[in-house]
């Protein structure tokens, strides 16, 4: 009975990725109403974050240009890309670590697939980042990039930015529900990562000791979204690892969500 029920569960994990995924309408509504509720009587609603990322750009700028030696012209571009970029990847992974804990209402009322609550949690997070990239926008515009025809990748890159943040999101909310510590930790180590992860600095700082750089694993994903704006070369070493660690992430995520998934509810 045991290899049954195993493949039953695996058709109940994978019925809920793809239901999940599917329903558009559902999790996109959800995403929209949090951001909505968020800035409910602001009379700039999110784009006071794009206001605050702005400032925190131009304040930065020019000081750790100076810092580390850098032309302005090059650095500036490289910092308001870098710090837009890390500031998705940050929240998003933060706040996938609450993605069922939050939601904890609406899951033990309703029978929804639980990837819709991650994908609640992605959708709303990118909203916010179009905002950001107004940034991006405007300083690429003052500090105009080499264009390549490399730029075809960015929406590429995006893309394999939102489908891992799915596997990671399911991953770090079932552990965060099981374990409610999770989050903290979370936290405190992507903290961390901001200063050890190319972002406010560059790789090539490190001269023959960039392999410290090349090990993390932020650092890849952040460099095939980063260099088709900057103009840069296609970075074919870390498109190698993100792609790698797509189809690790998702075998990793199908066994775990297997034989997991019954128990969120419970955990919640």
């Amino acid at each position: 009975m045991r290899p049954n029920n195993n493949r039953s569960n695996f058709s109940l994990a994978l019925n809920d990725l793809v239901s999940g995924i599917s329903s558009f309408h559902i999790w996109a509504m959800l995403g929209w109403q949090e951001i909505r509720q968020r800035y409910r009587r602001s009379s700039l609603g999110p784009l006071w974050l794009t206001l605050s990322m702005g400032i925190q750009v131009v304040a930065i700028g020019p000081l750790y240009g100076r810092l580390f030696g850098q032309e302005i012209s090059a650095y500036f571009p490289y910092l308001a890309v870098s710090l837009v970029m890390w500031h998705l990847i940050a929240n998003t992974t933060n706040e996938l670590c609450l993605s069922f804990i939050s939601a904890e209402g609406i899951i033990k009322q309703q029978k929804l697939p639980m990837s819709i609550y991650v994908l609640r949690v992605i959708y709303k997070n990118i909203i916010i980042y179009l905002h950001n990239f107004v940034i991006v926008a405007l300083v690429l515009f003052f500090y105009p990039p080499q264009i390549s025809l490399d730029l075809l990748f960015f929406p590429l890159a995006l893309f394999f930015f939102l489908i891992n943040a799915i596997w990671v999101g399911m991953l770090l909310g079932m552990v965060s529900a099981r374990f409610r510590d999770i989050p903290q930790i979370v936290g405190s180590l992507m903290t961390v990562a901001l200063f050890i992860t190319p972002v406010m600095w560059k790789a090539d700082m490190l001269g023959n000791k960039i392999l410290f750089a090349q090990v993390n694993p932020i650092f890849h994903f952040l460099e095939i979204m980063r260099q088709p704006l900057l103009g840069g070369q296609l970075p074919f070493l870390s498109w190698s690892v993100v792609i790698a660690i797509t189809f690790l992430g998702y075998i990793v995520l199908i066994a775990v969500f297997t034989r997991f998934r019954s128990r969120i509810a419970f955990w919640v």
